[in-house]
């Protein structure tokens, strides 16, 4: 069944409250102050059957001029409207101001009411409707029904339940499977309940159970229960008027102007990027930086207007904006908002949101001004490109709908066209896909293999670059973990060659070659030929007529091939050495029990200055175990 929102609009005391009570039954005027003087102050809300059956959702909006921002925070979320002139009155000027309202915020489904028709001679009525008809030409309700009714006598009331009905067959539901999102119009407490907050979902569904955030402040809260026209359901969709009780907030943390969302779905943000469109009738120019009151779902925001390529906007035009706040807030691509003077307080203009999470923009840019048309017009592709286009590392493709705002199942599909099309690429991670601009990837591919043979010139005795010293140093913008997962992708391509520490050209192995390999050669020849009293490294080096400060790259590849082992502070010892070292003191211990640091150094023909950091390196390696004073078989060689 259709889920379907009806609002009112139109002039104080023209009737409204009045048609609704006649239409549902309800007097949604609830509050004492609205009573004692006739008017609508606050929201109102009521359950409309219709003769076929279906039921829909009434928001009944104030007509006085100082509760436009009531207005406003009803008439956000409607699919139809009633638009209510007076017959005995005609066009007022909160008609007018209501009815631009609707024009900024895209209402295109309406009927228009004329009440108190009982009140006029049929000759007045004719005058009425061909003033009302003059004053819709050329906007969206120009061809929108007309229907006389009284309240009183009921004359015209049965026609417009069937106007109604028919309009709400032919009007197209709101979709349950974006995004869910309820922008709060009301929030008070019930005794044995707690809070409980209402609104219009506008997408999305919420389930009884379910995991909520109030935004933009943040706060969590689980749906302890649900009701959509009174009844109580397990499931709210969009469409409906919502009552949602929330555990474990109070009343004093949300207000009106608050969203509930799905957790981490949306960013609060001090700016908003958007089409503005000045009112003709708006009272004079628009000037950079004006600061206005920003109305957008059923928040209202003080805000400056920043106009991006001009100083000024005139009645009538449009520019793209930069909408900067004064309070944090939430929206999505594609909402529709209104601003009204700071004081006097008029309607003059509303738009469109374009990017609901930007950044700070320099004025005068003509690539700014290119990019917010892309972003307002573009198809989902070139919207996911863009943002990939502006990110500096790789994007978590699952993070690209909250970004651009469109629907999870759009990005993915624009996605994988954007890979087909050869357009970006995608690096698989842990439990989640990044992606990159193809050229971009390309781009650091080069550049990568561009520093590898640098590095493997200048080294050519290292294992590779240090990974971690080539991010930070030449791709600080991305984290370690995707850094990693870019250089597997780059493996996975034939362009890297991966080892746990670094990264080298696939055919570098670091050996040396020529001289290196005779000077490589001869140090180990050194080490190994002084058996279990190698020299000192400084020593070695002399030996073998190289310069210190040359010293530490051959000492690298020497310890990283494992072709010698460092025993102790500047003591290597040969790694044929060492086993032979490993193995009799394991023979020994296997016939004696026990060994000590007088007995290591017989048995080697060696000084103590060797022996004792030779067992203090099998105590470490597990080979022997310290007891007291002595030496017993350790744990990997009893094995």
């Amino acid at each position: 069944m259709k889920h379907i929102i009806i609002g009112t609009a139109g002039h104080v005391d023209h009737g409204k409250t009045m048609l609704i009570k006649t239409l549902t039954g309800t007097d949604t005027d609830r509050l004492r102050e609205e009573k004692e003087r006739g008017i609508s102050i606050e929201l109102g809300f009521a359950s409309l059957t219709l003769p076929s059956g279906r039921t829909a959702g009434i928001v009944d909006v104030p007509g006085h001029e100082r509760f436009i921002k009531n207005m406003l925070a009803g008439i956000s979320g409607i699919d139809l409207v009633l638009l209510v002139i007076a017959a005995d009155e005609g066009v007022m000027p909160q008609t007018r101001e209501h009815f631009d309202i609707l024009q900024l915020l895209q209402v295109k489904n309406g009927i228009v009411v004329l009440t108190k028709s009982d009140l006029v001679e049929p000759d007045w009525l004719d005058l009425v409707r061909e003033e009302v008809r003059e004053f819709l030409a050329g906007t969206t309700l120009e061809d929108a029904p007309l229907i006389a009714v009284s309240s009183v006598t009921k004359e015209g009331i049965p026609e417009l339940l069937q106007t109604i009905d028919n309009m709400v067959e032919g009007t197209k539901e709101r979709a349950s499977s974006g995004l869910m999102r309820l922008p709060v119009d009301r929030v008070f407490s019930v005794t044995g309940f707690g809070t409980v907050v209402t609104g219009t979902m506008v997408s999305g569904q919420l389930y009884v159970g379910d995991e909520v955030e109030i935004m933009p402040t943040k706060i969590n809260s689980r749906v302890r229960g649900l009701q959509v026209h009174g009844s109580k359901v397990d499931r709210a969709r969009a469409g409906q008027r919502v009552a949602i009780n929330l555990a474990g907030v109070e009343v004093e943390e949300i207000e009106r102007g608050n969203v509930v969302t799905v957790p981490n779905a949306l960013i609060p943000s001090f700016r908003l990027d958007a089409k503005l469109h000045l009112l003709k009738n708006a009272a004079k120019e628009l000037r950079h930086r004006t600061r206005v009151r920003l109305h957008i779902g059923t928040d209202e925001i003080m805000a400056r207007v920043v106009l991006l390529d001009r100083d000024e906007l005139k009645p009538g035009d449009e520019a793209y904006v930069q909408l900067q706040l004064e309070e944090k807030t939430v929206a999505s691509k594609g909402d529709r908002f209104v601003i009204r003077s700071f004081s006097p307080m008029h309607t003059i203009g509303g738009g469109r949101i374009i990017d609901a999470v930007p950044k700070r923009h320099k004025r005068f840019k003509p690539e700014v001004i290119e990019a917010l048309a892309t972003k307002e017009k573009g198809t989902p592709e070139e919207l996911v490109l863009q943002h990939i286009t502006s990110q500096r590392a790789p994007v978590p493709a699952a993070e690209i709908a909250g970004e651009t705002n469109l629907p999870a199942g759009e990005v993915e599909n624009a996605v994988q066209k954007l890979f087909k099309e050869q357009k970006i690429k995608i690096i698989p991670a842990e439990n989640k896909q990044l992606v990159i601009l193809l050229s971009r990837y390309r781009r650091w591919s080069e550049q990568i293999t561009r520093l590898l043979a640098e590095y493997h010139r200048k080294y050519p005795l290292r294992e590779g670059y240090p990974k971690e010293e080539l991010r930070s140093r030449q791709f600080s913008n991305i984290n370690t973990k995707d850094f990693q997962n870019l250089l597997q992708s780059m493996e996975a391509d034939g362009i890297i060659k991966l080892h746990p520490q670094t990264v080298a050209l696939p055919g570098f192995n670091g050996e040396p070659t020529g001289k290196d390999a005779n000077i490589v050669k001869n140090i180990e020849e050194i080490i190994k030929g002084n058996k279990f009293q190698p020299p000192r490294w400084k020593e070695a080096l002399k030996q073998a007529n190289i310069k210190q400060e040359d010293g530490g790259e051959y000492l690298s590849y020497l310890t990283r091939t494992g072709k010698i082992i460092k025993v102790a502070d500047d003591i290597y010892f040969h790694r044929d050495t060492l086993k032979q070292a490993q193995e009799k003191v394991i023979q020994y211990l296997k016939e004696n029990n026990s060994i000590s640091i007088a007995e290591t150094r017989d048995l080697l023909q060696t000084s103590r200055k060797y022996a004792l950091p030779l067992l203090e390196y099998f105590d470490r390696e597990r080979i022997t175990r310290r007891t007291g004073d002595d030496r017993v078989l350790g744990a990997r060689a009893r094995n």
